[in-house]
C-alpha cells in the first residue's frame, strides 16, 4: 500500500504578512485525511498586533474581527504544535504546500510565546515527515514554464477548485491533499517511494532549487529576501 493511502495530515496558516521572523498566525487548519474520511480543524488567532489591510485582502480577516473572535496566540499555538507534532510522532505526513514558510512561521511563533519548539516535540529531534508539492513539482517539473501558486498547479494537475475559496487556509488544505493524488499519476514514483525517503529527496530537492534562484536573483542585482535552502523549516 503506497503512504498515499495512509493518514495524511494538511496544514496550512493564514498570517499578517509573508516574514516568517516578523508576521504573525491568524488563521491556521488541519485536515486529517484517512482515506474517504477527512476531520477538520481550524483556529482564528488574535494575532496582537494590527492585521494589515494587504493581508486581510487575501484572506478576509480585519484586525477587529480577530481581536473579537480570536483565540490567544499561546493556546492556539500550543494546540497547533501538539497536533503536528503527534501525527509526525506516528509517521503520519505532514502536507503543506510551499511548507518551509507555514512550519517555520509555526517555530518562530512557538519561540515568540515560550512554547517548545515542534523540533523539540519529536523523538528525532527534526520535523518531519513532511511532503510538500512545491517542492516535488519544482524538481519532477523542473523546466515547465508559468507560475506554481496552488490555483495553477491544480489546474495544472485538473484539480477542481474553486478560486474565490482559495486564501481560506482549509480551503487550501483540502486542494493541496488533493493534488498530492492527481501529481503522482503524473509522476508515478511518487506512489512508490517511502517517506523517508521521500523527505531527504525534497530537502535535496529544496536546497538545489533555492541555491540556484538565489544565484538568479543576486546576478540581477536582487540582495533582500533571497531563498532559504534549509528545508522544511528555514534557519533563523
Amino acid at each position: 500500500m503506497s503512504w498515499l493511502d495512509e493518514t495524511l495530515v494538511g496544514f496550512d496558516t493564514e498570517t499578517t504578512g509573508v516574514s516568517t521572523s516578523k508576521d504573525r498566525i491568524v488563521t491556521a487548519a488541519i485536515l486529517t485525511r484517512t482515506g474517504e474520511e477527512t476531520t477538520t480543524r481550524t483556529w482564528l488567532i488574535d494575532p496582537g498586533i494590527d492585521i494589515p489591510e494587504r493581508a486581510t485582502e487575501v484572506h478576509g480577516i480585519t484586525t477587529a474581527y480577530a481581536r473579537e473572535n480570536g483565540v490567544s496566540p499561546a493556546d492556539a499555538l500550543e494546540e497547533i504544535a501538539s497536533v503536528l507534532a503527534s501525527a509526525m510522532a506516528a509517521g503520519f505526513p505532514v502536507v503543506a504546500f510551499n511548507a518551509q514558510y507555514d512550519l517555520t512561521i509555526v517555530e518562530n511563533e512557538l519561540a515568540r510565546h515560550g512554547l517548545a519548539s515542534l523540533a523539540s516535540r519529536l523523538p528525532s529531534g527534526t520535523v518531519g515527515p513532511v511532503v510538500d508539492p512545491l517542492v516535488l513539482d519544482r524538481h519532477l517539473d523542473r523546466y515547465r514554464r508559468g507560475p506554481r501558486k496552488l490555483i495553477n498547479m491544480c489546474e495544472h494537475y485538473g484539480v477542481s477548485v474553486v478560486a474565490d475559496d482559495l486564501h481560506a487556509a482549509d480551503a487550501d488544505v483540502a486542494a493541496t491533499l488533493d493534488l498530492l493524488p492527481a501529481m503522482a499519476k503524473a509522476h508515478t514514483a511518487l506512489a512508490t517511494v517511502e517517506v523517508a525517503d521521500l523527505q531527504g529527496q525534497q530537502v535535496e530537492a529544496h536546497r538545489v532549487w533555492a541555491t540556484d534562484f538565489a544565484a538568479w536573483l543576486r546576478s540581477k542585482g536582487r540582495t533582500e529576501d533571497l531563498p532559504q535552502p534549509e528545508w522544511p523549516v528555514a534557519a533563523t
